[in-house]
């Protein structure tokens, strides 16, 4: 198309933007004169004519059936990021910074603008982005520029009429650019090359059958049976494959449980997550952090009769120093060449887990092994693995994706790992998230081609939703083989689909019908269904119940100790509620019988009471943590404002009963989702008392939680006088209590509540779209329509 053409093409689009078309978008900002995300993408993928799909391959769950095909495109041609890894944002209005960002993307080019362009612009100390390569270009280009007093007003809100100039300007440039080569096609260079499919799974929870132990019914959201079918077809495309798992396997569902204190693993026993990855021809797996949860002893049981290797290179014996378990495996793969030639690769496979289960495991593990910073493992490992013979090197990477910024120590470092000599391939996990898909803010991530810093990376999920794929080409390197070229690509399992793999159903039998007999064990009555879906928003039954059952067992510990007079806190936070895990992920629990696996419903985590000494300061501290779970309100706006904070995981959401308190959200979080200072002298958290009186700042307590809590870095908690280790599982607190009880009346006693928020915003949430036959009857929650993948919208008054 002319450049003409495209002009007058995008000054039709811009005079149906400005007499109030919106582009289709549902957004309260299109009918005023500044420009949301959404229309400003829509416009440009417009503009330059850039191919449209049908918008399924996108990560985000705000964005609608209408925006997705240019959001899709946009991503796809590099111009866009999210606003987070799940959410786009559409509505959100354009800054002059984004706007020139996402046109300056647009413009392939080899050329490289200094940074020193912007030395201009009088208020360049407002620029926020971390590409200021990228801003420069657009400088450079002519197509970002300032006003007449010196200035650039990054911050400054589009508006349409300067929408329409910019895009001439990007028309003009983007005509008069050469084209660059088209890469080359991710295909074998010759028949003589080999191309090497590696399969992978992660985060499996033994979830192994396609059934709901908590709703006690079969299910085709998750489990291994299902991921098998996708086993089965990707490896008949390609011969020449290996399958990884990439950890968390013997724990997450009472399956695990089950195995650990009703028919409690033996020595010389095949453990069902063993035999079922058995079942499949597993080629190797590595540690979770969650195979720590039952203890060494136990995890030995059950590497013992392990019928394939299990690496893992960070956990080192506390008192010898030596690695605790096999760090790596060279593994001799006969593969068959383009020609049909056959050969032998070797494949190095290294494993590392989050060294935060010194932490989370602390009890179990202190004294006992140690854990490594997972990257420098990795670094200090590739020359070894490649004095061994490897030809290439895999990482199964139980430590998540993490940043550009190296922590020593950190929990998440795949995208460092990504970036070392050496490493071909990565299997992650840990987050349970997905990439390709999620993490589409981090620089040098090809969503397309499914690599990190060029290296192919998969993450595939959670319970066997989706399946990883990892395909190389290698090519003759002398006596040895090279990767040249790689990707990675993720396939979801058939939700609609009732086929299953029976390899998998059939290794696990025994297990799995010993498992639902247990979960159906009664251990009480309830008078009223029990539910969260509306647990992050509301002081809520399903935390109640599980709070008052630890401060129960508590208080009787401490009888006769030198903490019997100090009063008991409890905390307990919504573990099913939604988020990551889905629109299902929710606890439902009807009137009537309460059984085991009810119980597993309200606490999923095979967590041990911990109880922590703590002043009333760190209580204070301790909450405004936790009310980083909501965004802050504009009382003064008239536009949709969501109170849920997304990056915030809702276990995390800690409420405290024994006290009571209020949320101002309208005021600034102290700390953001990892615990970090971000407002020093921010106060969310009002009208603190204990005892009907202001909480005394110097005050001893003990607050109840678990161990995952009482060995982490929450503020607050990081400041614990003493900790008070049970070794006693939160869940069986939390039966004991109900077989005391015998029957429970589920209901909140409100000791928390927010602050009134005047005005008339518009403040709304997101949960299941079943909440609506639990929404509470004062009136204060209104269900509003339908959202993405079985949410719902709901309003909610703060008053």
């Amino acid at each position: 198309m002319s450049l003409l053409k495209k002009v007058g093409m995008w000054i039709v689009v811009m005079a149906l933007a400005v007499s109030g078309f919106s582009f289709g978008l549902n957004v309260s900002a299109a009918s005023s004169n500044d420009v949301t995300r959404g229309e400003f993408i829509t416009a440009v993928v417009k503009a330059l004519e850039l191919e449209l799909r049908d918008g399924t391959s996108h990560p985000f769950t705000d964005v609608d059936e209408q925006l997705a095909p240019f959001v899709e495109a946009a991503l796809a041609n590099g111009l866009v990021k999210g606003a987070t890894a799940s959410e786009f944002k559409p509505g959100e209005k354009l800054t002059r910074e984004h706007a020139f960002l996402i046109t300056s993307r647009a413009v392939k080019t080899d050329k490289v603008y200094p940074t020193s362009l912007l030395d201009k612009f009088k208020d360049k100390n407002q620029f926020k982005t971390n590409e200021l390569e990228e801003l420069a270009k657009s400088v450079g280009l002519d197509i970002f520029r300032g006003f007449e007093d010196g200035t650039a007003k990054p911050q400054k809100v589009v508006t349409k009429g300067q929408v329409k100039k910019i895009i001439d300007r990007l028309l003009e440039v983007h005509s008069t650019q050469p084209e660059l080569p088209e890469e080359e096609p991710n295909e074998q260079p010759s028949n003589d090359n080999v191309s090497l499919r590696i399969l992978g799974t992660s985060d499996l929870h033994t979830n192994f059958v396609n059934h709901d132990y908590y709703q006690d019914k079969p299910t085709n959201e998750f489990g291994l049976a299902k991921t098998a079918v996708l086993i089965e077809e990707a490896r008949a495309e390609n011969p020449n494959n290996l399958l990884f798992d990439n950890g968390d396997l013997i724990q997450g569902t009472p399956l695990g449980a089950y195995k650990v204190s009703v028919d409690r693993l033996e020595k010389g026993e095949l453990h069902p997550a063993m035999a079922a990855l058995g079942a499949l021809d597993f080629d190797a797996s590595t540690l979770g952090n969650h195979e720590f949860n039952y203890g060494l002893d136990y995890l030995d049981m059950v590497l013992e009769e392990a019928p394939f290797p299990i690496v893992n290179a960070n956990v080192y014996d506390a008192v010898t120093g030596k690695n605790r378990y096999t760090p790596y495996v060279i593994l001799d793969k006969k593969v068959v060449d383009g020609k049909g030639k056959q050969h032998e690769l070797k494949v190095g496979v290294i494993g590392i887990v989050a060294p935060g289960i010194m932490r989370w495991d602390r009890a179990l593990l202190e004294g006992k092994v140690i854990a490594e910073d997972a990257a420098d493992t990795v670094e200090k490992f590739i020359p070894e693995i490649e004095e061994a013979g490897a030809d290439m090197i895999v990482v199964l990477s139980h430590s998540g994706m993490g940043d550009e910024t190296h922590t020593k120590g950190e929990d998440d470092v795949v995208y460092q790992i990504s970036q070392f000599e050496g490493v071909d391939a990565i299997l992650t996990g840990h987050n349970h998230s997905v990439f390709p898909g999620d993490y589409g803010d981090l620089p040098n991530v090809d969503m397309e081609k499914g690599t990190v810093n060029g290296t192919p990376v998969v993450m595939p999920g959670k319970f066997g939703s989706h399946l990883g794929i990892l395909d190389l080409v290698l090519e003759k390197d002398g006596d040895s083989w090279k990767v040249v070229d790689g990707t990675g690509s993720l396939r979801e399992i058939d939700k609609d689909s009732d086929v299953v793999n029976q390899k998998v159903i059939d290794a696990v039998k025994e297990a799995h019908e010993g498992t639902i007999e247990y979960v159906r064990s009664p251990v009480g009555k309830t008078t009223a269904p029990i539910t969260s879906y509306f647990a992050l928003v509301k002081d809520d039954p399903s935390i109640q119940i599980v709070t008052n059952a630890q401060k129960w067992y508590v208080e009787e510990q401490v009888k006769g100790t030198d903490y019997e007079n100090l009063p008991v806190l409890s905390a307990g936070a919504p573990f099913k509620a939604g988020g990551r895990n889905g629109a299902n992920y929710y606890t439902e629990i009807p009137a009537g019988e309460i059984a085991i696996k009810n119980v597993a419903d309200l606490y999923v985590y095979d967590n041990t009471v911990a109880a922590l000494v703590l002043t009333g300061a760190d209580v204070k501290e301790w909450l405004e943590m936790s009310a980083g779970q909501f965004n802050q309100i504009d009382p003064s706006s008239n536009e949709e404002q969501d109170l849920i904070n997304a990056e915030f995981r809702t276990y995390n959401f800690d409420v405290l009963d024994g006290v009571t308190y209020q949320v101002d959200v309208t005021q600034p979080a102290k700390y953001d989702h990892k615990g970090e200072t971000i407002n020093e002298n921010a106060s969310r958290i009002v009208n603190l008392q204990y005892d009907g009186k202001p909480i005394d700042p110097k005050q001893k307590f003990i607050v109840v939680t678990n161990n995952y809590r009482a060995s982490g870095n929450f503020p607050g908690v990081r400041n614990a006088i003493d900790t008070i280790e049970y070794a006693y599982e939160n869940r069986e607190a939390i039966m004991d209590y109900m077989i005391d009880q015998k029957t429970i009346d589920p209901s909140a006693d409100n000791n928390w509540t927010f602050v009134q928020v005047e005005g008339d915003a518009k403040i709304f949430f997101e949960t299941s779209g079943k909440a609506q036959n639990f929404a509470p009857e004062e009136g204060d929650i209104e269900y509003s329509a339908p959202t993405k993948d079985g949410f719902a919208k709901f309003s909610i008054k703060l008053k």
